[in-house]
């Protein structure tokens, strides 16, 4: 194959997103709407990537990140034609150069791959598409007998013989470099917005009978732009229904595929169950029979076979063994590793922990900075107090441990095996294995004390 240079232009302001952030940094599925663009490209294995900036540049180059970005900085917008001659002095004196769009999120990689192929190395090719209203885009104009393509019309410049075309220009084509170099000098901006048109290189390529070839999309929705809110959140809609339908034909059964949101990578094994209003956010990989319950958000997070999530858990960067069950409304942090058949019960908080096989917090603990082995109880409203005002401390809490409920374990601190903590203790030092620790004090009752009344 020719080598493959590809150009992304994502200079725009977006005027109309109605914001300070620039367009290309609005998020689809949890990501810039640019990064989409240039994780496809990459699948196209190019010599070279270049990204033309503008508005926001340099919070578009803090954000989007790779070796392998070239970086060409268009100052003015003066259209299309203007921000790729900006990129000419990067590109390769040979090979093809494939024009992308920052704010064109959903473009396939098997529809860009058809596009190189009917290039066939030495032609011009445009991806185009038929829509049932052209209104707004360039129309792609044909050779009446021969049907080949002589020139794509702005509907600002296009006749209203031209206006009632339906075959419209995406934007997305691909040019050989030998010509690019030649045409882009002799564009022109005689036009009714004084702009730098880049399809007015497709009339120039007619005029010296290179061949222009055509192809179009599968989807529609793959060349649809973003350039308001609106337009967003439609696209939004678009690819979670395609993340849905993908998940349905792996066999993975969902309780609405309207209503899963997928925001990165969910890997499924067999028979696993999801409900509605979940939310999956970078690498999530749930092993066979794993249910999840519903308005749970999971965040770069290891689930193996036969765990249940029950509904309204937050899990991040964490680890979850087999047989385990997690929730209600169960919140485990960054840096937790939970072994097999680990209970973690309703607003149960766990950060940066390892939980051996088999223990339990059932109800309204925090477990912090700690080591907790096999077969531990740890009752309702224990604490692990694992910062100090300045540093974190960890507990350790050693296999066949109780916990009474109402407990505050004040870190550092071991807590031996075989332990047993009385319900209400603070426990300020190791303690002995094998043995009942409690902290209370003396119980008294007063006979004469009389319980406040509220105020008339």
């Amino acid at each position: 194959m020719s080598k493959l240079n590809v150009v992304i232009l994502a200079a725009g302001a977006g005027k109309r997103m109605q914001s300070s952030l620039p367009k290309v940094l609005h998020t689809l599925a949890g990501n810039p709407l640019l990064l989409h663009v240039v994780n496809t490209a990459r699948l196209l294995l190019p010599h070279k990537i270049c990204i033309v900036i503008g508005h926001g540049g340099e919070m578009v180059k803090q954000l989007i990140t790779g070796d392998d970005l070239d970086w060409i900085m268009q100052e003015q917008q003066l259209g299309t034609g203007h921000a790729l001659m900006q990129a000419q002095p990067h590109l390769d004196k040979d090979g093809l150069t494939l024009i992308l769009y920052g704010d064109v999120p959903l473009i396939n990689l098997d529809t860009l791959q058809k596009l190189i192929i009917t290039a066939q190395g030495k032609y011009c090719a445009l991806l185009t598409a038929v829509v049932e209203d052209p209104d707004g885009y360039g129309r792609i104009v044909r050779d009446p007998e021969t049907k080949a393509i002589t020139a794509i019309v702005e509907q600002k410049d296009a006749s209203t013989e031209q206006q009632s075309i339906h075959e419209i220009n995406t934007g997305i084509m691909l040019v050989p470099n030998i010509h690019l170099h030649e045409w882009l000098p002799k564009l022109e901006n005689k036009n009714a917005q004084h702009e730098y048109y880049l399809t007015d290189i497709i009339a120039i390529a007619g005029r010296q009978n290179v061949p222009v070839t055509s192809s179009q999309s599968t989807n529609l929705w793959e060349v649809m732009g973003v350039n308001n809110k609106r337009q967003l959140a439609e696209l939004e809609r678009i690819y979670q229904k395609e993340q849905a339908n993908k998940l349905l034909d792996q066999g993975v059964s969902l309780a609405d595929p309207a209503r899963i949101d997928v925001r990165g990578e969910l890997v499924c094994e067999a028979d696993v169950k999801i409900d509605v209003n979940c939310v999956f956010e970078g690498i999530v990989r749930l092993s066979d029979r794993v249910q999840v319950g519903a308005n749970c958000i999971l965040k770069n997070v290891t689930v193996a076979a036969d765990t249940t999530i029950s509904p309204y858990s937050l899990i991040e960067d964490t680890e979850i063994g087999e047989n385990c069950k997690i929730g209600p409304y169960a919140r485990i942090r960054p840096g937790t590793r939970l072994s097999n058949k680990v209970h973690i019960g309703n607003f149960v908080e766990v950060k940066n922990s390892r939980i051996a096989l088999g223990s339990k917090a059932n109800h309204l603990s925090y477990i912090g900075d700690s080591i907790v082995g096999e077969n531990v109880n740890i009752g309702a409203g224990t604490i692990t107090c694992n910062y100090d005002g300045a540093n974190k401390h960890q507990t350790i809490i050693e296999d066949d441990v109780f916990i009474g409920s109402d407990t505050q374990l004040i870190a550092p601190v071991k807590i031996a095996k075989g332990s047993t903590i009385g319900a209400g203790s603070t426990i300020t030092r190791d303690t002995p294995g094998d043995a009942l620790t409690l902290t209370r004090v003396k119980q008294v009752s007063f006979s004469e004390w009389k319980r406040p009344t509220k105020s008339k």
